[in-house]
Parts: C-alpha cells; sequence; structure tokens
C-alpha cells in the first residue's frame, strides 16, 4: 500500500497521533524487497521520509522506541541519538506482531547479541570483529594517532560491535581466571568468569568467550570467538561460567 497524500499531511497526522500517547513506538526500516539477492545498496541509512519522521516524532518530546526493521546492519547514527531504546527485529516473519509486542511489553527480556557489525559510516567497511592486526595500530582505540591507522573524520570503533544486545536488567562479570598460564601440548585450559544479576528483573545473558593467538606461525584475528553460553539468572544470583 501507497499513501499518495502529501508528506506534509502525512506527517502531521503521525504527530497529532503521537502526542496522545505516552511512549511512541516507531516502525522504521528497509522494505522486504531491498534486501536480499540481488538487492545490495550504497546508502545504508533510512530513507529520507524516515528520518524526518523521526525528527517531528522527536519534537513531541515522548519517549521513542525504534522497531528497526532490516535485513543488513545499517548506520543509524541519528537514530540512536533521536530514540530513547532501539528493538532490531531483522525480517521477523509471520509471528512478528506477537514476538515484538512480548519483548516491548516486557512478558520477554531479551537477551540476543548481534551477529553482525553496525557500521558508524559505509566508509568503514568492510568491518568485522575478527579482522587481523593492521601494521600501525592505534595504541588507543579512543585516541587519535597520527601516522597509525585511523581515520581523520570518525572513530575506528562500529556504532554496535558483534556481539552486542541489552537486556532489561544488567549484568557484571568479575575477571576471568584460568587454571594456568602454560599450556603445553594437547593440555586443557579452564577459564572461569562469574556473571552476577545487579538488576532488578530475571534475564538470560550470553557470556562469550574470545581469544588471541598472537605467536601463531600464520597472522590470527585480533580475536576469535571460541564459544558462548546462555546464563538465566535471577535478581542478585550469580553463577560460575566456565570454558
Amino acid at each position: 500500500y501507497r499513501d499518495e497524500r502529501p508528506k506534509e499531511e502525512i506527517l502531521r497526522e503521525a504527530v497529532e497521533t503521537a502526542n496522545q500517547a505516552d511512549v511512541i513506538i516507531a516502525a522504521l526500516g528497509e522494505a522486504a524487497e531491498s534486501s536480499g539477492e540481488a538487492s545490495s545498496m550504497v546508502n545504508l541509512e533510512l530513507r529520507q521520509s524516515q528520518k524526518d519522521l523521526l525528527a517531528a516524532l522527536k519534537k513531541t518530546g515522548k519517549p521513542i522506541v525504534l522497531v528497526l526493521f532490516n535485513g543488513r546492519p545499517m548506520v543509524i547514527n541519528d537514530e540512536k541519538e533521536k530514540a530513547d531504546a532501539i528493538l532490531n527485529v531483522w525480517f521477523p516473519g509471520s509471528e512478528a506482531g506477537y514476538a515484538i509486542s512480548d519483548v516491548l511489553f516486557g512478558k520477554v527480556n531479551p537477551s540476543a547479541k548481534l551477529p553482525m557489525t553496525f557500521p558508524r559510516s559505509v566508509g568503514q567497511i568492510p568491518i568485522y570483529y575478527n579482522h587481523k592486526n593492521t601494521g600501525r595500530p592505534l595504541t588507543n582505540e579512543n585516541i587519535w594517532e597520527k601516522f597509525r591507522t585511523a581515520y581523520l573524520d570518525s572513530s575506528n570503533l562500529p556504532l554496535f560491535p558483534f556481539g552486542f544486545g541489552l537486556s532489561y536488567t544488567t549484568f557484571i562479570y568479575s575477571d576471568v581466571n584460568v587454571s594456568t598460564k602454560n599450556l603445553q601440548g594437547n593440555g586443557k585450559l579452564i577459564a572461569n568468569v562469574t556473571l552476577t544479576n545487579t538488576g532488578k528483573y530475571e534475564g538470560s545473558e550470553v557470556v562469550q568467550l574470545y581469544i588471541r593467538d598472537v605467536v601463531g606461525t600464520n597472522t590470527r584475528p585480533l580475536k576469535e570467538l571460541k564459544g558462548f553460553r546462555k546464563m538465566m539468572l535471577k535478581p542478585g544470583e550469580s553463577k560460575v561460567v566456565s570454558f
């Protein structure tokens, strides 16, 4: 369905409706045919009409939950600043309404982690978590240095990294303890970390194990995901996770 009314009329109706709400749920993103086979794009931002809608909704002063439909990582710097929360749902299929409403109303506490990296700009692409080291890496990703692998006009870091994901509760990790610092031959090394639910709600956290081999015969990535465990914890509960 295509709304043929003037843009100003559509925006006015949207704002009038939003002014009657306590919280705005803005469902934005890509159309299904905009992603997939033979559907590459050089502009990964939302369409300007959607940007204008979000800007108009922001002026109402109401909290905004952005429900983002997409088939690829998108560049959503402006949307991150305007929205109070973002629920990335990809293209969720015929049961989308039930699944999304369960999360929005708190029936389900989200625990998913991103399987892809969201860039700040298309100029950062290709960007992925397990890239190899450069000849002149930054000594601190948050501090720019001359003659290092860095951008003049942007951070090297992604907007949202691989493995990122929030919950309605909060978790803290202890320092990692390892069974040995000298692994011989085919020996075994156990890594332990204590996970604690520090929030008010029961929730699951996906604990992720990354490694880096700094002395391999062939160059290895800066980090490699080697394992993960999904742990359900009640408020105040702690569990030891072992790999």
